[in-house]
């Protein structure tokens, strides 16, 4: 996975020294992309030890949304910080409760009662709970190259890589897999809607061969798929979903940790097909950076968990509270859905159309500032080596993007929300350049 950059002397200075320390000290499950230790970060930047400045397009994996260390964020971080930084639940805090009231109201639909945690993977499992103590019965539905988090039931639900869930089985179950429609790697490439009618037939028949619906608490998905490779799928996805879950009184789970915020030129990806969830999930771009995460449901779904059955430490620290309401300001003051929404389609139109007659491009795809590009081998498979080929190039001309996919054949393309048109232009030209075989 780490990139080496070998032919770079100043990597074997300040940056070196802190990496041997790195490997003295640091479990080594911990593994990083790149060989470089960051010092500083602004706006579209990272800085490391030797000065030298990168153009960060991973965004932490797409946690910055506002670039790092946006000002406004910065205030209200040190402003909260000097006032209160912890109470758990021995007592109420103003921070959380306008961070719950201003959730409610951004969330799609009639979702207004909110919980906050540290992670996605802990929104994941108490999403889980929830449904699980709802409605009383003990399966789930996930679908093929799903990600979900790193916990023991994210983990089950996780199927973008095997890598991630082998030698910890058993894992929590009973859990069933359905296909999300992937249309490039299907057999119906040139077809979304026969890939998209595919999957939910056979999503029919899972409730026909393998379990019962009524067996089941819910369906997690994401809208668009993140580690599985930035898989947008056809149109009409999730409301097909939604009636499947209404018609087995089964509660459906949109996890919006990478793709909520403004990630897809929504504030929610799901409303793009103005499809409501049972229970939402959120983390990543919620805080610029500070751990932090959500779900959100009815609070007629919410009255019925009883006071006590779930809880956190740390979950909505007055800190991390604090800065994700100025995150939320920035994104709404500075327009910057918008700004997801127009300048994502000028990248991705002109990637699409940089792709053209190169069969090792297989596809751009994307919506908003959330942009994959799935290399093809010669066959027509994954091209794996290709991906990294490219992120490598990339790297030595100082831009920073990560590969994703069940075979690392895809790059992701996650600036900040606030990206300037130069900044855009600029990673397209290295993009292109490294892109050129």
């Amino acid at each position: 996975m780490t990139i080496t950059n070998s032919k770079d002397p100043k990597t074997t200075n300040k940056n070196t020294a802190y990496l041997d320390l790195d490997k003295q000290y640091v479990n080594p499950v911990l593994d990083r992309y790149f060989p470089i230790v960051a010092e500083r970060g602004q706006g579209s930047y990272l800085y490391d030890l030797n000065g030298d400045r990168y153009l960060d397009f991973t965004c932490g994996i797409a946690v910055t949304a506002t670039g790092h260390c946006h000002p406004k964020v910065v205030e209200a971080i040190q402003k909260q910080a000097a006032q209160l930084m912890h109470t758990s639940v021995v007592t109420h805090h103003k921070s959380y409760i306008d961070l719950a009231q201003k959730i409610a109201e951004i969330a799609p639909g009639r979702l207004n009662s909110v919980f906050f945690a540290n992670s996605g993977a802990e929104a994941v499992e108490g999403a889980l709970k929830l449904a699980r103590y709802i409605t009383g019965r003990p399966a789930w539905i996930n679908f093929r190259g799903s990600f979900h988090g790193r916990t023991m039931m994210a983990t089950a639900l996780t199927t973008s890589k095997l890598y991630l869930k082998e030698l910890y089985e058993p894992l929590p179950g009973p859990i069933f897999t359905s296909v999300f429609p992937y249309p490039h790697r299907s057999p119906f490439k040139n077809d979304p809607e026969a890939c998209l009618n595919d999957s939910i037939t056979y999503l029919e028949k899972i409730f026909h061969e393998l379990v019962h619906p009524k067996q089941v608490a819910a369906m997690i998905v994401e809208p668009i798929q993140g580690e599985g490779g930035y898989i947008v799928p056809p149109d009409g996805f999730l409301t097909h979903l939604r009636k499947i879950a209404d018609k087995h009184g089964i509660m459906l789970i949109f996890d919006e940790v990478q793709t909520g915020f403004g990630r897809t030129g929504k504030m929610f990806a799901c409303e793009h097909e103005l499809v409501e969830p049972d229970i939402l999930l959120m983390a990543k771009g919620i805080a610029s950076g500070l751990p932090l995460s959500a779900f959100v449901c009815r609070s007629e779904v919410s009255s019925k968990w009883k006071p006590g059955r779930h809880g956190s430490t740390f979950g909505g620290n007055p800190v991390a509270c604090a800065a994700s309401l100025a995150t939320i300001k920035v994104i709404e003051e500075g327009e910057l859905l918008e700004r997801s929404s127009r300048l994502g389609k000028e990248i991705l139109e002109r990637l699409q159309k940089f792709a053209v007659g190169k069969p090792h491009i297989g596809e751009v795809r994307g919506k908003g500032l959330m942009i994959g590009i799935e290399f093809d081998d010669p066959k027509g498979g994954p091209g794996t080596s290709v991906a990294k080929h490219v992120v490598e190039k990339c790297f030595e001309q100082k831009l920073l993007l990560l590969r994703c996919g069940s075979f690392n054949q895809v790059i992701r393309v996650i600036p900040p929300l606030n990206v300037s048109d130069a900044e855009a232009q600029k990673a397209c030209e290295i993009l292109e350049k490294s892109m050129t075989l």
